[in-house]
């Protein structure tokens, strides 16, 4: 009925006036429910955390930290829901449910007491108004890359979307010094403080050495130029400091002591879907992991190939439905680092899943070579069959897009669904 009635209005009004309509039935709708509900997360010290990539394993990061200091929490993340470490996988193939579902996250977060709300705030959600009315006490900004552009249109839209958390001014901003964004986000100011983080020289949480393992990573930071931390996880790639670092810094303007920051973010043992390694038995290494972005794609290719001693086969496609501009660049991107290419669907939704192959394919033939070492298997279990059975001792075999989601999306229909689990059944039937 509600769709119906979308498309009817759709018909009938300018674009514009669509638009406006729609933004204040998201509004209203916003505060209809947030009443409905008491307006739970009035009682809660909220931290969002933002950005293209990297929310999911920074609020993983920082829920651990804060269990570690003895605070209670409740963290909504893309792959993990867990309130009062009670911990459930994301299954809704969206990072922010219904605003009426979100409500209900934060009744059960205030029902059981916790200290500390870390979730993410994705951009959709920020435009869509599903999280209005929610008190942010702390903002973290971990990068702006190219993603969403077939909602946002343009880098400028998709930066003011996520400015807005900022405008609410938050008591504390967590930004990283080495976003190409940084200028446009650190203009807005805090209640309290502001930290930066990263590489340059002049950020407040210095990161001064990354030293990377097969699996893990230690890193070395000194805030304000006197506090000294040494810090480890478990989770392999740069990436994965800069995340851990952007944790470390909100949880020190949060008082935390050092040596449960340390600690609580050696906790840490994995993400699902966030270079999450499929432990089989293999000579080779087995990794699935998120990356549907060229930032995204780029920066996991670089960590695997940093801990490969041979060859990284690449297992990718791209999804439907979104930035259609997006996807050579990420065939060129994947031409360039991976040894080996396993072309394949991920989520079509309602467009031609030989067209996505298509545009991506078209990326990796800008690439002298690219369509040499490129295979291309449209069944994406067939694909990963391949790329197991081509690999050796010493190899790696990345498997990207579709990370700890449970089901795809092929044509409108739902279809179950998960890397790490697929990689398992054909390997035990080998």
């Amino acid at each position: 009925m509600k769709q119906t009635l979308v498309r009817g209005v759709r018909k009938i009004l300018p674009a514009k006036s669509v638009h406006v309509l729609e933004d204040s039935y998201r509004k209203t709708r916003a505060r209809l429910v947030r009443t409905r509900y008491g307006n739970p997360a009035k009682h809660l010290r909220v931290i969002a955390v933002t950005g293209t990539n990297g929310k999911t394993t920074t609020v993983n990061f920082l829920n651990e930290i804060l269990k570690e200091a003895g605070y209670k929490t409740a963290m909504f993340s893309t792959a993990t829901i867990e309130i009062a470490g009670q911990a459930k996988r994301n299954d809704l193939n969206a990072t922010v449910a219904s605003t009426a579902a979100m409500q209900r996250f934060f009744r059960r977060a205030k029902k059981s007491r916790a200290d500390f709300v870390v979730m993410e705030f994705p951009s959709h959600a920020i435009h869509q108004h599903k999280l209005k009315g929610v008190p942010v006490e702390m903002v973290i900004m971990t990068n702006l890359t190219r993603d969403h552009l077939d909602y946002h249109k343009t880098m400028e839209a998709y930066a003011e979307v996520k400015s807005r958390l900022f405008a609410q001014n938050p008591k504390y901003i967590v930004l990283n010094r080495d976003d190409e964004w940084f200028d446009y986000f650190n203009k807005f100011p805090a209640q309290a403080q502001k930290i930066t983080y990263g590489e340059h020289p002049e950020s407040e949480a210095h990161i001064d050495r990354v030293k990377l393992f097969r699996k893990g990573t230690e890193v070395s930071v000194t805030i304000d130029h006197q506090t000294k931390l040494e810090l480890a996880t478990n989770l392999p790639g740069k990436f994965n400091a800069y995340n851990m670092t952007a944790a470390v810094c909100a949880a020190y303007l949060l008082g935390v002591k050092l040596d449960d920051i340390v600690e609580g973010a050696a906790n840490l043992e994995a993400v699902p879907g966030r270079f999450e390694r499929v432990e089989a038995g293999t000579p080779y290494d087995i990794i699935v992991d998120y990356a549907h972005t060229p930032d995204g794609l780029e920066k996991i290719l670089a960590a695997a190939k940093a801990i490969t001693k041979n060859c990284v086969f690449l297992v990718f496609g791209a999804t439907g439905d979104r930035d259609k501009d997006k996807r050579p660049i990420m065939g060129e991107i994947a031409a360039r680092q991976a040894d080996r290419i396993f072309l394949t669907d991920e989520e079509s939704y309602n467009e031609d899943p030989g067209a996505i192959r298509q545009m991506v394919y078209s990326g990796i033939e800008r690439v002298r070579s690219g369509a040499l070492k490129t295979t291309e298997i449209a069944d994406r279990r067939e694909a990963i069959a391949k790329a197991l059975q081509l690999a050796t001792k010493g190899d790696t075999v990345l498997i990207t897009g579709m990370g700890h989601e449970v089901y795809r999306i092929v044509k409108g229909e739902k279809i179950p669904w998960n890397d790490a689990a697929v990689v398992k059944e054909l390997l035990q039937k080998n």
